[in-house]
């Protein structure tokens, strides 16, 4: 299999995850090509993801390197391959690539928590909202792709609505709440749209009002989404020139805890729910 040009960052993410179990098993790049019998330059193409692995392959190189954590070992293979032709591909050189790596990372979670502060989450927007949104990106977009951008962020929301849908947490300042792109009559149908969803049984709001006062990495919208197991979680971050991913073990403990942080000083779900409705009336 040719080396890939372009990773994505969940066949990045395996790569590192290789990386870090031959560091934990003591052995340089060097070593670790001898003891696979293939070249140095395809450990570091391993590593970095530029090569396809099998399942099978990701077991071998695991034993090679003295894994014995088993549920680890199953979450990488089930990493491998190309990446599986899914709804977002349809998207593939119509909208930033970091659209089509969001969605994966949204479909292979186990459990996402959202912090928002001046907008409000993508999984949680009605169509005309979304729309408002998009209308304000500089530049300002072609109507076509604008309309590909609603379209790809209703499509997002299958997660919340499959067989299985993921348990998800929202946790919404009131700036977010008040802010009234599309004007009121978008807002008021936003809000609704919100507060009901939160009664689902898998979906919890919590609205961060202003008088809970100062609060963790304000103005910063986070996404966690947690993995089949610990190691493989991954924080996305919203940035001018794109979307980050981050997985680095100090870095998601961080955001853990900002997360936790956020919760703490929300109000709980039913009042959250009451003060949505409060602000849907007086807008």
């Amino acid at each position: 299999m040719p080396p890939r040009s372009s990773p994505t960052p969940r066949q990045q993410r395996l790569g590192v995850e290789l990386r870090k179990l031959r560091e934990r098993a003591g052995l340089s790049a060097a070593e670790a090509a001898s003891m696979l019998g293939v070249d140095r330059a395809k450990v570091s193409s391993i590593e970095t993801g530029r090569v396809g692995l099998s399942a099978e392959r990701v077991r071998a190189i695991a034993c090679q390197y003295d894994c014995a954590d088993q549920a680890l070992i199953d979450a990488l293979a089930a990493m491998t391959g190309r990446r599986t032709h899914r709804w977002w591909e349809e998207y593939q050189g119509v909208l930033p690539t970091g659209f089509l790596d969001l969605a994966e990372l949204e479909h292979h979670a186990v459990k996402l928590r959202t912090s928002q502060t001046a907008t409000l989450p993508g999984l949680l927007q009605t169509a005309d909202h979304a729309r408002a949104l998009f209308q304000q990106a500089v530049p300002e977009l072609p109507p076509h792709e604008l309309e590909h951008r609603v379209s790809h962020c209703m499509k997002r929301q299958v997660v919340l609505d499959r067989d299985q849908p993921l348990e998800y947490t929202a946790i919404i300042h009131e700036a977010a709440l008040r802010m009234q792109f599309g004007g009121k009559a978008v807002v008021r149908a936003q809000l609704r749209h919100i507060a009901e969803m939160g009664e689902r049984d898998h979906i919890t709001v919590l609205v961060l009002p202003f008088e809970a006062g100062a609060f963790p990495g304000p103005g910063q919208t986070v996404l966690y989404a947690f993995g089949p197991v610990p190691q493989l979680d991954t924080v996305q971050l919203d940035a001018a020139h794109g979307l980050a991913f981050l997985d680095a073990e100090a870095q998601l403990g961080k955001y853990r805890s900002i997360l936790d942080r956020l919760e703490s000083l929300a109000l709980e779900a039913s009042e959250s729910r009451d003060f949505i409705h409060h602000v849907a009336k007086t807008l």
